[in-house]
């Protein structure tokens, strides 16, 4: 069972990009993040015509979730349903052959200190509120999505010029830490200790050519499926050519 999550930066905008790296790529599942569009906007029969099933979380110009997969996945839940006030499509989940899926887009925390910060840690932890009230660590569980978080040093091209900057700040970390403490393991960092890999690049001073990119992009996973774990990746080439998302695809294969 091959699980992706890709932010594709406005679906609208990435179908084309989509639909031939579902062709190429095969993953049985894949959690997308950023659609910026409406559900009735999606391009459903677009993916249906290459062999999956949709379910999304849509909002207009901005956020947006999805989940595709082979199989028609079932038991959808769209949101954190915490009877808090937002109206940012952020989460949706679903089961697809007897695991349950999360796609997450975790919002970026624009600047330290900032309004748009403490939201993103507070999001973090309404997450993890979720969890402790929704699932138990023996399920078969899996997170998928964009983060926002470089978890360590490691994950950051050059760390000390990124020090004390969003997406690699001790708050932030220790937000995704107290997630991951419920019981989820980092799929790709758990194959590979001390591989440089990253998921996302600035369009910017030619971050990507030069490879100064953030591992922002995760798969996380509960016990029953480490112990299925086979492979992880990311699929650095969806990132070239023209007019690509600032995000490559990541993905984890799991023994059925």
């Amino acid at each position: 069972m091959k699980i992706a999550a890709w932010n594709v930066n406005s679906v609208r905008a990435r179908k084309d990009r989509l639909v031939d790296w579902l062709k190429s790529a095969q993953p049985d599942v894949v959690c997308l993040q950023e659609l910026k569009c409406q559900d009735a906007e999606f391009p459903m029969e677009a993916v249906r015509e290459v062999g999956y099933h949709a379910v999304v979380h849509g909002q207009k110009t901005y956020n947006g979730v999805g989940i595709l997969a082979k199989t028609e996945p079932t038991d959808v839940v769209r949101g954190l349903s915490d009877g808090v006030d937002d109206t940012h499509a952020r989460l949706i989940a679903a089961t697809v052959n007897g695991v349950r899926v999360v796609s997450a887009y975790v919002p970026n925390g624009q600047s330290v200190g900032s309004e748009q910060y403490e939201y993103k840690l507070q999001w973090y932890g309404r997450l993890r509120r979720y969890l402790d009230t929704r699932h138990k660590p023996g399920e078969p569980l899996v997170l998928c999505g964009d983060w926002n978080v470089a978890p360590a040093d490691i994950d950051v091209w050059d760390p000390a010029l990124w020090q004390g900057q969003t997406l690699c700040t001790d708050k932030e970390r220790k937000a995704l830490e107290h997630l991951c403490a419920f019981g989820l393991t980092d799929t790709f960092r758990k194959l590979y200790p001390a591989e440089q890999k990253f998921s996302w690049w600035d369009y910017r001073m030619l971050a990507f050519p030069k490879n100064q990119g953030l591992r922002i992009d995760h798969i996380f996973a509960t016990a029953p499926l480490v112990e299925r774990l086979v492979s992880a990746g990311v699929d650095r080439d969806a990132r070239k050519g023209k007019q690509p998302s600032d995000h490559a695809p990541v993905w984890t294969e799991f023994k059925d």
